[in-house]
Formats: structure tokens, sequence, C-alpha cells
């Protein structure tokens, strides 16, 4: 008896002269040739460890069906929940038995369709339905930013309702974060912190582009008792890619769009023992007035550093207030030397068209200063401060583009011959 599952090689229909033999029908099977049957009903043929009835499945242990008669052999099992994921199996190599290799999905319903196959060649079938057991702790995820649109600098961030240390953990997290971009990008997550991730393509985003982000995380097992819940989707824009280049060394800004050369602005950056950060920041937020102290940066008051001022047009880049603004009592130093206390300083008139032509995620570099370089994530977006290779190393996957989740034919896996 033979227990090798069976390859068959389906031979298409041609344009060819042949003598037609009695009987058989052109491109199809003879009658009574077992590929040309109804596949019986195997549920005499295949056990299966699920429920029965109206009981539901416990996620935590692993499906499986095997076979009883030797001389049926499983050709493929295929098993979807209602969130259309499927489940990822393995098929032994004699075909007599399959099982779940991931966790199941919590409180939700799978449909599993049985093959079989026997000695003789005739197909079998089988399709079983249930439900899994709710879940009790859930993991939600928030994304940002808010929908809208944004520079090609900004990031996008998940935050989440409970810790993930362990590195099987955020593997499934990042599987479950769904990123797809028109056009598409090669990007990754980078985990900040055991609740914060962030993700940014390899480059800037394409201007002009669209941005979908979701969870497929629902009912899956993230960690001990603790499953994917809900979470809202999220929807955003790009617009021209507008880059901010300021050189303190020069006292200069060149602000470009798509490329071009749109603007030179005489400029001040910070002063020594105040140099303004170099590197890549994001824009987080325009202040049309804002009140500026020295004691928000630890400068005392009344000493010889001491500043309490008005402020106009204010281009925020950091969270510790670093702003791109209006400086009008610096004019004479624009353009020619650093006075600031680390912003970056310019007229009036400049500030005003800088503010109306950039939007928050438009990107703002510094070059050319003494300053220390933009942190990535305490004081902003630093994120593109990191190099491609050290940002895939933030994430749990070590991959360069979005993992979809488990592949279709992965979780269909055949015999190996």
């Amino acid at each position: 008896m033979n227990h090798t599952p069976r390859i068959r090689t389906v031979v298409s229909c041609t344009l060819l002269v042949v003598a037609l033999v009695a009987g058989a029908t052109a491109c199809g099977q003879p009658d009574g040739h077992p590929l040309s049957l109804k596949p019986y009903d195997a549920a005499d043929t295949v056990s299966f460890n699920g429920p029965s009835g109206n009981k539901k499945a416990d996620p935590d242990k692993p499906l499986e069906f095997t076979v009883k008669d030797d001389d049926v052999t499983i050709t493929d099992v295929t098993a979807v929940d209602t969130e259309g994921r499927h489940l990822a199996g393995e098929l032994d190599a004699d075909g007599k038995r399959w099982h779940s290799t991931t966790s199941l999905a919590a409180g939700t319903r799978y449909t599993v369709k049985v093959s079989t196959e026997n000695d003789d060649g005739a197909p079998g079938s089988r399709t079983y339905t249930f439900g899994t057991t709710s879940a009790k702790k859930f993991l939600k995820v928030t994304f940002g930013p808010q929908a809208g649109t944004y520079g090609v600098g900004q990031p996008l961030t998940a935050e989440l309702s409970a810790p993930v240390a362990d590195r099987a953990g955020r593997a499934t997290v990042e599987r479950g974060l769904q990123v797809r971009s028109a056009p598409a990008v090669t990007g990754s997550w980078y985990w900040v912190d055991d609740k914060t991730l962030h993700y940014r393509p390899q480059e800037y985003w394409p201007a002009n582009a669209t941005i979908d982000l979701r969870s497929n995380l629902k009912g899956i097992k993230v960690g001990n008792a603790l499953y994917g819940g809900d979470a809202k989707a999220l929807k955003l824009k790009t617009g021209d890619r507008i880059e901010a280049i300021t050189d303190a060394s020069d006292h200069s800004m060149t602000v470009l769009r798509n490329g071009e050369v749109i603007n030179t602005i005489p400029v001040t950056t910070g002063k020594p023992g105040f140099d303004t950060r170099n590197g890549v920041k994001v824009v987080l937020a325009k202040e049309q007035f804002v009140r500026m102290r020295g004691e928000s940066i630890g400068i005392a008051a009344g000493s010889s550093e001491s500043y309490d001022l008005p402020v106009y047009w204010a281009t925020r880049v950091t969270w510790s207030g670093e702003y791109v603004h209006a400086a009008p009592w610096s004019t004479g130093s624009q353009g020619s030397a650093n006075v600031s206390h680390g912003c970056t300083g310019m007229s009036t008139a400049n500030a005003e068209w800088f503010f109306d032509t950039v939007r928050e995620g438009d990107v703002v570099k510094v070059v050319g200063s003494d300053g220390e370089t933009m942190t990535p994530f305490d004081n902003g977006f630093g994120d593109w401060n990191l190099d491609w290779d050290a940002w895939q190393k933030g994430s749990a996957l070590r991959s360069g583009t979005p993992d979809a989740g488990t592949d279709v034919q992965t979780a269909r896996l055949r015999p190996q011959v």
C-alpha cells in the first residue's frame, strides 16, 4: 500500500491534431476517472481535536487533523478566520497529520477545509466551523499622528496600552501593524521603548503620497494571556517635499520644494555655549505667537543671558524649545553671525513666509554648527539621524520591508517531497 502523497502534472489544452480516443472528452478526464468524481465527505476518515457542537476552542491549543485509514492522505488544509487571516500549519511528510504552528486568534470563528485523497485517487473533502474563546486582556494600539497632510519627514507612531518586552511578542506586533503607501516604499518599525514604535521609510516619504496604517492584531496572541484588541485605522497624505537646510557656519537657510530652491534666507543660529543642534529635525507645530523665557532652557532669571521676549511666526522643531522664528532684534547679525540661544532667527517677513510655507512633518536640517547632533526620539522627531542599518536594528524582525503577516501559501503547507 502506497502512503506517499501523489504529485500530479496537469496538462493544459493545446492545439494538436490527434486521434481522439473513443469515449474520452477533449482536455478532460474519461468518465469514471477519479479526478472527475465529486469529492466525497471525508468526515469518517478524518479525526479533529477541535470542539464539537456549540463549544468553543481554546486559542492556546493547536489544531490537529489526522486520518484514520491507511489508504487515505491529507492533501491540503485551509484554516481562515472571520478577518480573512490564514492559520499557519504543517503537514507531515506522509500526509497523515496536519497541525497548526501558530496560536489561533481569540474571539473569532474559523472555517477549516480539509482535502484528502485515497490510494485510488478519489478526492475527499470536509469543512469544519467553530469559534474560539474570547481574550480577557487586550493590547490596544493608538496610531499617530492624526489624519491629515504632512511633510515627507513625518514618522508614523504606534502607542501600546501594555508593554511588550520580549522579541517574539514584538515580532508578532510588527507583523500585525500594516503600512501601505502609494507610491510604495521600503520601511521598517523601530521600538523606541516597550510601548512605543516609530515607522519610517529608508528615505523620506515620496511627495504627494497616500499612506494607510492599520492593525491586524485583533485576537492575535502577543504574550502570556495578552491578545491584540481593536485599533482605529489611519490614513495620511504627504504634500510637496519641503526641505529647509540651515548652514550655521554660513548663516543662511536654503529652502527647497521638490528639489528646487525656492528661497535663501539670512539667519542667525546658536552662539557659543548655546549652539544649535546639528542634524535632521521635522516640524512639530506652528505657533503664531510664543512668549520665550530664558528660564525654560535653564538660564537663571536676572543673569546676563536672561531673556523674556514676545516671539512671532514660530515654527517648533524640538520639544525643548528650538524654533525657527522672527527675531527682529538680531537683524544686524542675520547672515553674518550666530547670536541666538539655539533657535534659528530671521527677519519678521522671512519668518512669516517660512511659517506659511512649511507644515508639520517637513524637514528642517542644520549643518555646520558646533552643537551636538539631534537625538532620535527624546526631543521631537530625530528619527532620520539614524542611518538605515541602525534603524533596522530597532526592529524585532530585522526586515527592511513591511511584513503583511502570514503568507497564504505558508499557511497551507503540503507534504515536502
